[in-house]
C-alpha cells in the first residue's frame, strides 16, 4: 500500500470512528497531488495527498476563509499532522467542462455558466476581504516576475520544445513590453490563477469552486479571460460577449456597494479601462496554457494535454484577427503566426459529421442507423465486470455515480474504452477529411442498464473533446429503467 493510502485511511478512521470500506484513486489532472475518493457507511469523502506543504496550506486556508464567507468551496474536515494529507467534502465527478463536453451549449450549460461568472466578482472583491496573503503560493501578488515565469514558461516548454526557430532576444523584449503594459492595470483583488471549467465542480445544480491554492493578490482581467478563453472549452465567441457583459454588470454592480460603505473613496471602476487591458491578459494565459500544454505533452509525455494546443491556437487566430489590442510585439506575432501555419493541427469536425452514439440490450436489437448508410461500430460490453448482478447497482444505471465509481475502479473497463477509442478516433478523423456526413457507434450489454450506458457516455465526452463534436448519447432502453 502507498504511504498516501496508508496516512488518508488512518486520518478517515480518526475523523469518522471507522475505516473506510473502499479508497479509489482518481484520475491524474495536469498537477501531481494525489486524490482518492474514500467510501464509508455514510457519505464519501475525499482524500488529498501531496507533498508540497506550503502549496497545501495555501488551500486550506483559502477554503477556510471562502467557507467563513459563505462561498461556495469545499470544507477541509481534518489535516495530517505533517500537513500532507488532509480530507474535504466529495463534491462528486460532474465537472463544468465534463457537463459541457456532454451537452454542448444547453440551456443547463448556459445556466452554470451564467452562475459562475456572476460568483466570479464575489470571490474577488469580497474574497479579498480579510485575507492574509502571507499564505498565498507561490507569490503574493501576481507581479512582474509571475508574468515573467509563464512567458518564459511558454518559451521554453512550448516554443522549443515544439521546434519553432525564433530570436531570443526579440521575444524577450516583447515580453518586456507585454508585461509593462499589464502592469499598468489596477490589482489588489483576489486572482484564483487557474479559473476555468474543469475547476467548477457542479453538485445538485449549484457550481462550486476548487484549485485555487494557487490564489493570490491581482488584475480582475486575468480570471474572467481564463474562463472564457479556456481551450479546450472552445467557447463561441458570441456566448463570450454574453458571458462578458453578465461579468461587467455583476461586478460594477458589487464595486458600487462596496464604493458606498467605505469611508475613503477608491477609484471608480469604469469598463473601459478593464476592457483596455482585457485581451493582454487573454493573450497572457493563453501563452501560459501553452507553456502547461508543452510541458505536460512535450516534457511529461502525457500526449493528451497535446489535443489542447489547437483549441488555443485557434483562441490566439480569433484574438489577433478581432481584437483592438494594439501593441507592437512584433518577435511574440511572428512565433505565433508561424505556429498556427506550420503545426500540423488536427482538424475540428464540423456540423456536416453527426456521430450518433447509442447503448442498447443485446436481449432486444441493435439500433437501425436511420441515415441511410449502414455499418457503423458494434461494441460488447457483455464481457466487462457487470454492476448489475450485485443488488446495490441493480436499479441504477451507467449515469448514476456509485456504478461510475464501480465501473472506474476495473483496469478492464479503461482498457476497454482506450481501444474503443482508437478504433472510432481513426474513422472520425478519416470521415472528416472526406466529408462523410453520417456515423454510428453502439455500445451492447445484458440489460442496456449500467456497462454499455457508462461506455456511451464516456465515448461522446471522449469525442466531443478532441474534435469539437457535441453528441448526446441514445439509450435505448431509458424507458424501461
Amino acid at each position: 500500500m502507498l504511504k498516501s493510502e496508508s496516512v488518508l485511511k488512518d486520518l478517515y478512521q480518526s475523523y469518522t470512528g471507522n475505516a473506510p470500506v473502499k479508497l479509489i484513486a482518481l484520475p491524474a489532472s495536469g498537477s501531481d497531488r494525489s486524490y482518492y475518493r474514500m467510501l464509508g457507511t455514510k457519505s464519501a469523502i475525499i482524500g488529498a495527498w501531496n507533498d508540497v506543504v506550503k502549496e497545501n496550506d495555501a488551500f486550506i486556508y483559502f477554503s477556510q476563509h471562502f467557507n467563513r464567507l459563505e462561498l461556495p468551496v469545499p470544507e477541509v474536515f481534518m489535516i495530517s499532522p505533517d500537513r500532507k494529507a488532509y480530507l474535504q467534502t466529495d463534491l462528486g465527478d460532474e465537472t463544468l467542462f465534463s457537463i459541457l463536453s456532454s451537452q454542448g451549449l444547453s440551456d443547463e450549460v448556459v445556466k452554470y455558466y451564467t452562475d459562475v461568472v456572476k460568483w466570479l466578482p464575489t470571490f474577488q472583491v469580497k474574497g479579498m476581504k480579510g485575507l492574509d496573503l502571507s499564505y498565498c503560493f507561490p507569490r503574493k501578488h501576481f507581479d512582474r516576475q509571475s508574468m515573467m515565469w509563464d512567458l518564459n514558461y511558454f518559451k521554453y516548454y512550448f516554443a522549443r520544445l515544439s521546434g519553432i526557430v525564433f530570436d531570443e532576444q526579440g521575444l524577450e523584449d516583447d515580453f518586456e513590453t507585454l508585461v509593462d503594459f499589464l502592469l499598468e492595470a489596477e490589482t489588489g483583488t483576489f486572482m484564483f490563477r487557474d479559473f476555468q471549467s474543469r475547476n467548477v465542480m457542479i453538485l445538485n445544480g449549484n457550481p462550486f469552486f476548487i484549485d485555487y491554492q494557487g490564489g493570490r493578490s491581482g488584475p480582475l482581467q486575468y480570471d474572467i479571460a481564463s474562463l472564457l478563453y479556456d481551450a479546450k472549452a472552445n467557447l463561441p465567441p458570441s456566448f463570450r460577449n454574453e458571458l462578458m457583459g453578465i461579468y461587467l454588470e455583476q461586478l460594477q454592480s458589487l464595486l458600487k456597494e462596496e464604493e458606498k460603505s467605505q469611508t475613503s473613496k477608491s477609484k471608480s471602476f469604469t469598463k473601459d479601462v478593464f476592457l483596455k487591458y482585457f485581451d493582454g491578459f487573454v493573450l497572457l494565459r493563453i501563452l501560459q496554457a501553452l507553456g502547461a500544454y508543452g510541458y505536460r505533452g512535450y516534457y511529461q509525455k502525457k500526449e493528451h494535454f497535446l489535443q489542447s494546443i489547437p483549441f488555443a491556437l485557434r483562441n490566439l487566430d480569433y484574438l489577433f484577427s478581432q481584437s483592438s489590442f494594439s501593441l507592437h510585439l512584433p518577435e511574440l506575432t511572428k512565433l505565433l503566426k508561424h505556429s498556427m501555419e506550420e503545426m500540423k493541427l488536427p482538424k475540428l469536425a464540423t456540423q456536416d459529421l453527426i456521430v450518433r452514439v447509442t447503448s442498447f440490450s443485446f436481449k432486444q436489437s441493435i439500433p437501425l442507423d436511420t441515415s441511410g448508410n449502414g455499418g457503423g461500430f458494434v461494441f460488447d460490453c457483455r464481457a466487462l465486470p457487470n454492476p448489475g448482478r450485485l443488488p446495490e447497482y441493480r436499479n441504477l444505471t451507467g449515469l448514476d455515480e456509485p456504478v461510475i465509481n464501480y465501473l472506474k475502479a476495473y483496469p478492464e473497463m479503461s482498457h476497454f474504452l482506450e481501444n474503443v477509442y482508437n478504433l472510432v478516433d481513426a474513422s472520425v478523423k478519416n470521415y472528416i477529411e472526406r466529408g462523410f456526413k453520417n456515423l454510428m457507434v453502439n455500445f451492447g450489454c445484458t440489460g442496456g442498464q449500467h456497462r454499455s450506458v457508462y461506455s456511451a457516455e464516456k465515448l461522446a465526452v471522449h469525442l466531443n473533446e478532441k474534435f469539437g463534436l457535441k453528441i448526446v448519447p441514445e439509450h435505448t432502453e431509458k424507458s424501461n429503467w
